[in-house]
């Protein structure tokens, strides 16, 4: 099956449950869930047999490419998108709290199903060769974002955490349009492929004056940083992280990150391989990477909420994924490419994060707070959760023998492997030995709470059978990356 019927199968599954959503009765929302996550499951078995567009359909191919890269950011779309609706069951008790009638689930099968729409754009992205392309399926991801942070319409916060993330997000949008017209101008296509020609000649006009050419990178630059949650676009993260309902949060710190970041390999890989601008482009990411370490692993030292800290946490693994990408490294048969890292990054990232997010759902639903304070005790009152989370957190901040350390330890060989041809990564590699430190300190203040401190309320913390089921796996897998990443070395071909 030709590769774009995966995500023309994903939106017809979302449009689906709208129609049982508009038209079902109130009993329906069991079945949206049930629906979606169902249907997002089946995904994954042509994903498996999908192949690339036929030759002969040039036009869709100077659009959409499924190669490896495309393939492996699908399923982590996929696997992402279901998790978080799995997460959203339990939330629901939270979320009915909001619905136009409060204390009833009316209203909320969109909640389930517009995740589905952002998946599609996600998996959209994960193909894009075409500025245009991006830019189409960049925005389907987050008009659906503009939705969700403020689902829960009638808290404070939630509307308030729309409103920046909707003023921010139309601001990158456009800084994205004034970019990709600056790019286009100067190399006379939107083509991915062809700008890297373009690029690439050292006889033309760009290689004689490559600033207008560098403007309109730094224009897109800036509007992908909205997306993965870099400096200096990163401003929106703890607000929106705080107040948007925490399924979305966990969604946007996993599944829109990653579908940033291959949009960001696709659009920077030609700059990379151009002798002309590799220099100038190493240095601009490099810069970005070392102030969105500092801005996220010392902003995390302050917070006392656990959802800003987390959202903190998320810049920062940013700061470690743009280094990754500043020390550009091409597929040899010598040692992983900045692709292959992100991606293992990113694979690590998404169990360990989703994990944690869950164990929040749990301790919020019996808490009815975000707060550091609502851990308290934790470990006299739910021993096995305590011990989930406190193997999660230490994931988070690289602790050894844990996927979190991996993914870190692959960033960093990266780098240190490049800084001998270019000596400014030193820098970058300095800042983030730096972030890792702070990092221990802020992960290790919430495992103080959960041992240390004496809890409020003994009364056990009861865990839904979902979240039960979920907050092990994870776990399970947190450790087991930890010790054996050849299963995701394996699919990202390392």
């Amino acid at each position: 099956m030709p590769a774009y019927w995966l995500e023309a199968t994903v939106v017809i599954l979302g449009l689906i449950l709208l129609l049982i959503e508009a038209f079902g009765k109130s009993t329906s929302r069991e079945l949206v869930r049930r629906i979606s996550i169902g249907g997002l499951a089946f995904t994954l078995v042509p994903l498996y047999f999908a192949v690339a567009p036929s030759a002969e359909n040039a036009e869709l191919a100077r659009f959409y490419i499924y190669d490896q890269w495309a393939a492996f950011f699908k399923l982590l779309a996929i696997v992402a998108t279901i998790l978080v609706l799995l997460m959203a069951y339990d939330y629901r008790k939270v979320l009915n709290q909001f619905t136009e009638e409060p204390g009833t689930e009316h209203g909320t099968g969109e909640f389930y199903a517009l995740p589905v729409f952002a998946c599609a754009g996600m998996m959209w992205m994960a193909s894009a060769r075409d500025l245009v392309s991006i830019f189409v399926s960049l925005e389907l991801v987050t008009i659906t974002f503009y939705i969700l942070v403020a689902y829960m319409r009638r808290q404070v916060g939630s509307l308030e955490a729309g409103v920046k993330y909707l003023i921010l997000g139309a601001l990158s949008t456009g800084f994205l349009v004034y970019g990709i017209a600056w790019i286009y101008g100067v190399t006379q296509s939107t083509n991915l492929a062809e700008i890297g020609v373009a690029i690439s000649d050292p006889e033309s006009a760009l290689a004689a004056n490559p600033s207008p050419l560098f403007f309109g990178l730094s224009l897109m630059l800036l509007s992908l940083a909205f997306k993965i949650g870099a400096v200096p676009m990163h401003l929106w993260i703890p607000d929106v992280y705080q107040g948007a309902p925490t399924p979305i949060t966990a969604f946007l710190s996993v599944g829109s990150k990653a579908a940033g970041f291959i949009v960001a390999l696709r659009v920077l890989e030609p700059f990379f391989n151009s002798e002309i601008t590799r220099n100038q482009t190493t240095l601009i990411v490099l810069v970005m990477a070392g102030l969105t370490l500092l801005v996220g692993n010392l902003a995390a030292i302050a917070q006392t909420n656990f959802k800003r800290l987390l959202a903190y946490s998320s810049i920062a693994h940013a700061g470690f994924l743009l280094l990754a990408v500043a020390a550009w490294h091409p597929a040899d048969s010598g040692s992983l490419s900045s692709h292959q890292v992100v991606s293992l990054y990113l694979a690590t990232y998404l169990v360990i994060t989703i994990g944690a997010f869950f164990v929040l759902v749990v301790v919020r639903d019996s808490e009815n707070s975000d707060e550091i304070s609502a851990f308290d005790g934790l470990g006299q009152r739910n021993p096995s959760l305590a011990v989930c989370a406190t193997v999660l957190l230490s994931a988070l901040a690289g602790l050894p023998l844990t996927a979190g350390f991996i993914g870190k330890f692959f960033a960093f060989q990266l780098a240190i492997s490049s800084a001998a041809a270019n000596q400014i990564l030193w820098l970058g590699v300095g800042i983030g030995f730096i972030g890792v430190a702070a990092s221990f300190y802020y992960y290790l203040k919430v495992i103080r709470a959960i041992y240390w401190r004496e809890p409020a309320n003994t009364e056990e913390i009861p865990v839904p059978r979902i979240s039960r089921v979920v907050i092990l796996t994870l776990t399970a897998l947190t450790i087991l990356f930890g010790f054996w990443p050849n299963p995701i070395l394996w699919v990202i071909g390392g």
